[in-house]
């Protein structure tokens, strides 16, 4: 089965889902459906994906099977989280602090955007990188 797009491959316009069909019992719905957020990621962020959940997180796994540095991952970490985060929504990331969960501030588009360009600024991203991911976060 091919994997699902989003883009039209003529204009590059968002498509809409508006049938869906079961090759088990026929049964065919027909309306305007959303595909879902991981659509939105490329062969190559989905394969991070499934190596980092199955790593559980060690980074020195991943680097490991990979065979890439952790700056590496760290920046396919914020690709993805840009991504995946591009529609201006608001994250609240808990945060530890002895024994006891704070909310830590909310992360909009805005201070994605200011990260991307302090990451530039620190040399921890490129450029072309950086006007990716603020392309891609513009969606």
């Amino acid at each position: 089965m091919q994997k699902l797009f989003n883009q039209c491959p003529a204009c590059g316009g968002q498509l809409v889902i508006t049938e869906c069909k079961c090759p088990a019992c026929q049964l065919q719905m027909r309306g305007e459906f959303q595909s879902g957020q991981l659509s939105n990621l490329s062969d190559e962020a989905l394969t991070f994906i499934k190596v980092f959940l199955s790593a559980r997180g060690n980074l020195t796994e991943v680097e490991r099977v990979l065979g890439i540095s952790y700056p590496t991952i760290r920046n396919k970490l914020d690709e993805i989280n840009s991504i995946l985060n591009r529609n201006n929504e608001t994250i609240i990331i808990p945060e530890k602090t002895s024994g006891n969960t704070a909310e830590k501030k909310a992360t909009s588009a805005e201070d994605v955007r200011k990260d991307i360009l302090q990451q530039v600024s620190d040399g921890r991203l490129s450029p072309a990188e950086a006007a990716q991911k603020l392309k891609d976060l513009k969606g």
